[in-house]
């Protein structure tokens, strides 16, 4: 089967007939795209560190490190360069591939930046990719990044052009698009994607999918992310989205940026295994991993080698620096995990 052309120009009917077909239809599609870009059994592995810590000065309403609501959260500085690299030591232990790293900031202050730059240079050391998200960036921040080796840059768009100005009123959604282009123009990979279960319509979901697919070029990666509901956060009782609403979100992400890593992002410790393994068939390739995401939990990374073992799925090697020493350890851990467990069992019978 010839593989579809890549688009930039989609239309929000088409979107929502693509959301509203039948589910398995639409899975069936959703998989037969994915076989064409990706090995269907491989995972990317990423690991998320926040490297500072609450009294953000945005008011998005989903975010526990907003200074504008009193959720509990510690505030934090900045963390030192070196516990930033011990860290990215040992998310490569367990088998991450990329190290992502969030400050909760409006945008990176000048007294900042060398430290960050410093962060780059250090885990790119380590032989892991580098992926930042540190607010709005200015020109001259992006280029000094992307001098620094960053790989990826993560800013999301978070919903539609017309929701947005319910979810956040301190940045623009062309602030967030100028920074994007920043990105691109710099030569980084763009990491953006949005965040579903925040009240928003089905047209609101197709209208984040559809600004993302028609940017001159597709983000490299995309994290679809379920809300974590935090008590002290305006959004804390909204409604729950439901889980066939949010893969078919996956799965129409899949079909409009065939080629992306489409990300399983934050919520997975609300999912049961079920789900986790129809976001995959739906075209999912790239999950966070390991206990924490930036201040909300996440499942373990053992649990996901049980789930990866049980599904046959294996972590996706990184490609511009094939490692097949680390490739080896990573399954070596998923084969040992598997006969530890078998063991277990068998001497509680």
């Amino acid at each position: 089967m010839t593989a579809p052309v890549t688009r930039h120009d989609w239309k929000p009917a088409e979107v929502l007939t693509l959301l509203r077909q039948p589910f398995n239809d639409l899975l069936f599609q959703a998989q037969t795209v994915h076989r064409q870009h990706f090995d269907a059994n491989r995972v990317q592995v990423s690991t998320l560190l926040s490297i500072k810590t609450g009294a953000c000065p945005e008011d998005c309403k989903y975010c526990p490190q907003s200074g504008h609501y009193n959720t509990g959260l510690d505030k934090e500085k900045l963390l030192e360069v070196q516990k930033v690299l011990d860290e990215a030591a040992a998310a490569k232990a367990i088998g991450a591939t990329r190290f992502c790293m969030g400050a909760a900031w409006k945008h990176p202050s000048d007294k900042d930046m060398p430290y960050v730059l410093q962060m780059v240079r250090g885990v790119r050391e380590l032989g892991l990719e580098t992926c930042m998200t540190l607010g709005k960036l200015t020109k001259e921040q992006t280029a000094a990044l992307a001098d620094a080796g960053l790989d990826y840059y993560n800013h999301n768009l978070d919903t539609s052009p017309e929701f947005y100005g319910n979810i956040i009123t301190t940045r623009t959604y062309s602030d967030r698009l100028q920074t994007l282009s920043y990105v691109r123009d710099a030569g980084m990979k763009i990491c953006s994607g949005g965040i579903l279960g925040m009240g928003e319509s089905l047209e609101d979901r197709a209208g984040l999918l559809i600004q993302l697919a028609n940017l001159p070029e597709h983000p490299e990666s995309v994290p679809i992310n379920m809300l974590v509901k935090v008590a002290g956060t305006p959004l804390e009782n909204v409604e729950d989205i439901d889980p066939f609403d949010f893969i078919r979100m996956l799965a129409v992400a899949r079909i409009m940026m065939p080629r992306s890593h489409v990300r399983l992002s934050a919520g997975r410790e609300q999912m049961n295994e079920q789900t986790q393994a129809l976001a995959f068939f739906a075209g999912a390739n790239s999950i966070f991993y390991g206990d924490r995401l930036l201040t909300t939990s996440n499942p373990q990374a053992e649990k996901d080698m049980r789930l990866f073992d049980r599904l046959g799925i294996k972590p996706e090697e990184r490609q511009e620096h094939d490692d097949e020493v680390h490739q080896a350890a990573i399954e070596q851990a998923l084969v040992e995990q598997r006969d530890s467990q078998m063991f277990t069992n068998a001497a509680a019978v």
